[in-house]
């Protein structure tokens, strides 16, 4: 095969047809034009914001795209969720510089998905191995310290480690569906004790609430409205400043309508709560969520057992949660595993942090299996 590569500061650049033909295949809305272009043009993931796009189009000899990379130039570590500060800290103490690195990823979005993304007509092996000896060759271009691929699947990440990417493993807690038709098919599942305990926190959620689940249409901009007010406000005590900015939001409702489930709960026709999530071809992803009332067990209801219901409902295979949350594991999501891979240019950095790495792997399996064996919900045998 002959092809080049060619590198954009914007995925507009690209554009959505070139993109999504590569992207659509996969099912996975966050890697799709829209959510990405979104992302930029919002200025919720922008230079100013520390991330400058560096796309990668792989092209044959008719300037045709063959696969494409999300790719950025990152001036910090912010919004990525594999965290890294500690080695960042460590080079710059040293004299080194760590910023900017080069990051494969999608903005502020820990969920497992495809990173090297090929034409569905072109040999994914050659495309996804041209894709990244580029971003590698980029590292060398740009002069900068590293490479690092967040959440890309797990054969992904295993080509990463065998072209010399750093491998790690973290954990997350997904709920996957076992054949459930309803929601007390689920329940069934689990220990009387935690039958017992969800259907009161359930209970308790949605006295004197309305909850409804909006696709498509049904999302208005005045949902977005509310919705934002709750991201803001629980975001900022939270972690800060959030990351995403009101127009994202306009821009994944009115391109996205019908891949975004909005978890919303209502007082007396005023919305106070909700839960965005993202709809995949077999996955439903929970992403932001915020609240404007303080209702016990509101937060379990509208991210994890709405999501749980929806999931039933649509014959959805898993619940991605996001980052974090051992408590997740109550309510019947486990912990499963996730990867990064990472390459790092100078030898001084790299060698200590692959010897952490090779630390870090099995003890973080360790914890899994320890947190399956000791927390899980289920009843032997049932799952």
């Amino acid at each position: 095969m002959s092809f080049h590569i060619t590198v954009h500061d914007g995925i507009a650049d690209i554009g959505r047809e070139a993109w999504d033909v590569c992207a659509r295949s996969t099912g996975d809305p966050f890697v799709s034009y829209d959510f990405l272009y979104a992302c930029e043009a919002s200025e919720s993931a922008a230079p100013r914001q520390g991330w400058a796009p560096r796309h990668l189009a792989l092209r044959d000899d008719d300037n045709a795209v063959l696969g494409v990379m999300p790719l950025y130039l990152k001036g910090n570590s912010q919004g990525e969720y594999v965290f890294d500060h500690s080695w960042a800290d460590a080079y710059e103490r040293a004299g080194g510089r760590y910023y900017p690195k080069l990051l494969g990823a999608v903005p502020f979005t820990p969920a497992t998905g495809p990173r090297l993304l090929n034409h569905p007509d072109a040999d994914a092996a050659t495309v996804r191995q041209a894709l990244l000896q580029s971003a590698l060759t980029l590292v060398q271009r740009l002069g900068v310290s590293s490479l690092h691929v967040n959440f890309p699947t797990q054969p992904e990440w295993a080509a990463m480690t065998e072209a010399g990417l750093l491998p790690r493993q973290d954990i997350q807690f997904i709920w996957r569906n076992d054949g459930y038709r309803t929601f007390d098919d689920f329940l069934a599942a689990l220990s009387a004790n935690r039958r017992k305990s969800i259907r009161r926190e359930r209970r308790d959620a949605q006295a004197g609430l309305d909850i409804r689940i909006l696709t498509g249409a049904d999302i208005t901009e005045a949902h977005w409205d509310a919705f934002f007010a709750f991201y803001m406000d629980t975001g900022s005590r939270k972690w800060g400043r959030p990351y995403l900015t009101r127009d994202f939001f306009a821009r994944v409702g009115a391109t996205m309508a019908d891949r975004i489930a909005l978890v919303m709960a209502f007082r007396d026709d005023t919305p106070i709560a909700g839960a965005l999530n993202f709809i995949g071809r077999d996955a439903l992803y929970g992403r932001q969520w915020g609240t404007l009332d303080d209702v016990p067990f509101l937060h379990f209801e509208l991210c994890y057992y709405r999501a749980i219901d929806f999931a039933i409902a649509r014959g959805l295979s898993r619940v991605e949660a996001g980052a974090q949350g051992e408590h997740k594991i109550a309510r019947g999501y486990l912990p499963s595993p996730v990867y990064s891979a990472h390459f790092i240019a100078d030898p001084a950095l790299r060698e200590p942090v692959a010897r952490y790495l090779e630390g870090e792997g099995p003890a973080v399996e360790e914890q899994r299996a320890a947190m399956t064996a000791e927390l899980s919900p289920f009843k032997q045998g049932s799952h």
